[in-house]
Formats: C-alpha cells, structure tokens, sequence
C-alpha cells in the first residue's frame, strides 16, 4: 500500500480540533506588522476561525493522517 502524502499547505493552514471541527488561521500577518502591538500579531497566529462545513471534505483530503471524526 503507498504512502499518503499531507499536503503541506494545507498543514501550515489548517487545525482538526478533537472533535472534528476543522479551524483555519486568520489573514494579515504577512507584511507591514510594525505599527501592530503584540497582542495583535500573537491573536492572528492562532487558528479560530471555523472552516464551511462545504469545505471540509477538501480540507480533510488533504490531511490524511488527522484524525477527523466524520
């Protein structure tokens, strides 16, 4: 049987809670972070967001080893 590749995008993106709620990181953290405080930058780092549950199956495709309860 072969491997199953993660998709590694996918893994810097995406959080599968305990029970199975697929969480997304939020946007604005990529440049001109300077007038930010470090409250702010250290909120965005973390995932809060919930992702559509039209969007899972996609989302779980690509995380084959998570362990996601469907």
């Amino acid at each position: 049987m072969p491997k199953l590749h993660t998709n590694h995008s996918a893994k810097k993106r995406f959080r599968i809670t305990k029970k199975g709620k697929v969480l997304a990181k939020g946007g604005g953290k990529q440049h001109i972070n300077t007038h930010m405080s470090s409250k702010k930058k250290r909120h965005i780092r973390t995932p809060k967001f919930q992702v559509h549950e039209t969007l899972v199956e996609h989302v779980v495709k690509q995380l084959p080893y998570a362990k996601y309860a469907r």
